[in-house]
């Protein structure tokens, strides 16, 4: 299922499919510059720290990158 829309509320980062169905959820973090930093069809990226950490359109983590 892809990806259509990716939205941050509060420390929670919410996922959503076709007919606006939610996929799955993920943390966005506590510091200041964490949180959702963007999306495509096939993937959700997500800064926790010091880290970019990428989750695909089933939940599942594919990757991790520091971040700049």
């Amino acid at each position: 299922m892809a990806i259509v829309n990716a939205v941050q509320r509060g420390q929670v980062i919410y996922v959503y499919g076709e007919k606006g169905r939610q996929i799955f959820t993920v943390p966005a973090g506590h510091g200041p510059d964490d949180g959702l930093k963007g999306y495509t069809s096939a993937s959700v990226n997500v800064r926790r720290g010091s880290a970019i950490y990428t989750y695909d359109e089933r939940g599942r983590q594919t990757g991790t990158v520091p971040a700049r």
